[in-house]
């Protein structure tokens, strides 16, 4: 099977070489690498052009970066679509076969793993590990998510479920896989090594004032999705997450 994984980047060039070399270092084949670009104005593209391993590059005004992410879906011509960051690398060159080892039973619909975050500046430093543990639907209700990066859909259930909602500024990827997983029931696998690094600070949580819309937004998408959250969800979750913020 064909996987395709997609990059979003914008003035992406002081971390989008980690995740270019992290592709093009993977065992698997075949792979089809898109990158949608917003039209960067540093050196983005020249060092994507480097990578000659990247099948399809689109340079364009885009509507953000789920806006990018519905372009590159798409585009993907692959089985199996998978959404990497450009701030963000895979853990080492076996993630992809992993991942694609579990796609050879039939049912399963969606993989996911776990997830390291990584200092911004030097990505050998962990600060958080994020163990995703398996999937059971009700777990949702009670808070529990995977990690996005890792996230991988077979491409025809995008085809069904439809592409992201780019109203959400920050909890598109939340509601994609809330629909994906509760409101339509897929078959999830769990792959119980980290796949994927990224580096801390990202748009939901780069300040209180996005750590409170992004909890907004995510009981938002439970609404959008004719779902009714638990009281955990919908209240203690955010705000746990609101103390972190304040006490990191």
């Amino acid at each position: 099977m064909k996987v395709t994984i997609i990059t979003a980047t914008f003035n992406s060039a002081s971390t989008v070489r980690d995740t270019l070399i992290s592709i093009a270092g993977q065992s698997y084949q075949p792979i089809e690498h898109i990158i949608v670009d917003g039209l960067s104005k540093d050196n983005t593209l020249d060092i994507v052009k480097e990578f000659p391993h990247v099948a399809r590059v689109v340079s364009e005004k885009d509507k953000g970066i789920y806006d990018a992410m519905n372009k590159g879906i798409g585009l993907a011509t692959g089985e199996v679509v998978g959404i990497l960051n450009s701030d963000d690398f895979y853990d080492n060159p076996e993630v992809l076969s992993q991942v694609m080892a579990a796609f050879n039973d039939p049912s399963v619909d969606v993989v996911y793993g776990d997830l390291q975050y990584v200092k911004k500046n030097d990505v050998y430093v962990v600060t958080r590990n994020w163990k995703s543990g398996r999937y059971k639907r009700k777990y949702f209700y009670y808070g529990w998510m995977p990690p996005h990066p890792t996230f991988f859909v077979r491409r025809k259930i995008y085809e069904a479920v439809g592409l992201f909602n780019t109203d959400l500024r920050s909890a598109a990827d939340y509601e994609m896989m809330l629909r994906i997983l509760v409101r339509y029931n897929a078959c999830a696998s769990y792959v119980p090594h980290v796949l994927v690094k990224m580096r801390a600070g990202g748009m939901s949580n780069a300040s209180l004032k996005n750590r409170l819309r992004a909890n907004r937004e995510d009981r938002k998408a439970w609404t959008l999705n004719e779902l009714k959250p638990y009281f955990f969800t919908t209240w203690l979750k955010p705000m746990r997450k609101i103390i972190q913020f304040i006490t990191r």
